[in-house]
């Protein structure tokens, strides 16, 4: 019995049965993958039914909006000019001096407004859209005004220049919006100095403006005259005519005013007759200048009274030194270009016009590229023309 007692555990027994305990953790284990793989199963179940009914569902909620015209943001906000919200007099003193007076003034209208704090040119990211505070409405569509402050478009929508006295160039390309194509071809191509006057009976002036403002051109509306042989030689519709009374030219120039905005002035097309003529001129540039808008002349009638009456009216006025394409080919036109270029040496400063042909267009191009190295500037006709308020 000592000898058992002393003997070390688990030895020296004899061959008996051994006891085992049931695998009570490979059961649990085996129960746990049952549950798992079931789950699974119902998951993957559940999934299939949810496909198939959620295309019903989506269908049901996500049924077509109507469509909404998309505006730009800008449009939601008025354009005002600075002294909208005041009211402005002025008193001509007895020795001549002029007294601008302001007092407080409500704003029309209700929420924010755009307060447009360029008086000469404009941001360019908002050159496409008018100042509304120079516009009204009329049976004609939306006319350009002098705004109460006296802003006038020809400064809101002038094309900036550097103001230095040194020689000065301006060129305008006319007949924009009578062919698609040209048109196009013309904005795309020409550099923004350029000026461009679109014809009032061309197609999609709206568009074509917008795209000639954004690209940094100045603009002018060009509105048809008539000519020393009309009617055989015809300008096109609503034509002012020295037999029609001042208010029916009135009403056509206000037709061909209304087609766009955002221009600075008037260019003529044609016109000899008309234009030589002051009984029938001058209730035209009495219009055009209240309105705040330049007359541009192309200089195509020597026999032309506009200078003169302009100057007595008191109108901005400018006139073409230069016809450039009268012979439409590029080299002839280049000649015609270096001809203005040493009419504005003599003079400080030339105006050339042109039409919008492909020739005239790539002729203006290359020279204008020339041009600022041999220290020639050109500006928008804005800047040439003459203006007796800011003389």
């Amino acid at each position: 019995m000592g000898t058992d007692l002393h003997a070390p555990l688990g030895q020296n027994r004899g061959p008996g049965r051994q006891r085992r305990l049931p695998p009570f953790g490979r059961i649990l284990g085996g129960f746990c993958l049952i549950a798992i793989a079931g789950f699974s199963l119902y998951s993957a179940l559940l999934r299939d039914d949810l496909k198939k009914t959620q295309p019903i569902e989506t269908a049901k909620k996500e049924e077509p909006a109507p469509a909404v015209e998309e505006k730009p943001a800008a449009t939601g906000l008025t354009q005002v000019d600075p002294q909208s919200g005041a009211n402005t007099s002025r008193i001509v003193t007895g020795d001549g001096s002029v007294v601008t007076m302001f007092s407080p003034n409500n704003r029309d209208g209700n929420g924010p407004v755009l307060i447009n704090t360029n008086q000469v040119g404009q941001d360019p990211r908002m050159a496409a859209t008018p100042n509304d505070s120079l516009l009204e409405n009329s049976p004609f569509g939306k006319l350009p005004i002098t705004g109460p402050s006296g802003l006038r478009p020809m400064d809101q929508y002038a094309r900036p220049w550097s103001g230095a006295r040194g020689t000065r160039v301006a060129i305008v390309v006319s007949g924009l919006g009578l062919s698609q194509t040209g048109t196009q071809r013309a904005i795309e191509k020409l550099p923004e100095e350029i000026t461009l006057a679109f014809a009032a009976s061309g197609n999609s002036l709206q568009r074509w403006m917008q795209d000639a403002r954004r690209g940094g051109h100045e603009i002018l509306i060009q509105v048809p005259f008539e000519p020393f042989d009309y009617p055989g030689n015809n300008p096109g519709p609503d034509t002012l005519l020295t037999s029609l009374s001042a208010t029916k030219n009135i009403d056509n120039l206000h037709k061909a005013m209304g087609e766009i905005t955002n221009y600075t002035g008037v260019m003529n097309y044609l016109g000899g007759r008309f234009l030589s003529n002051t009984g029938a001129m001058e209730p035209v540039l009495r219009d055009i200048g209240k309105r705040g808008l330049l007359f541009l002349d192309d200089g195509s009638s020597a026999q032309s009274k506009s200078g003169t009456l302009a100057k007595t009216l008191e109108v901005p006025h400018a006139f073409a030194d230069v016809q450039l394409d009268g012979e439409l080919q590029q080299d002839a036109i280049m000649k015609k270009l270096d001809e203005l270029e040493r009419i504005a040496r003599r003079n400080g400063s030339a105006i050339g016009v042109a039409s919008a042909f492909d020739e005239s267009v790539d002729a203006i191009s290359k020279w204008s590229e020339e041009a600022a190295m041999r220290g020639i500037e050109i500006v928008a006709v804005s800047a040439l023309a003459d203006d007796p308020k800011h003389p």
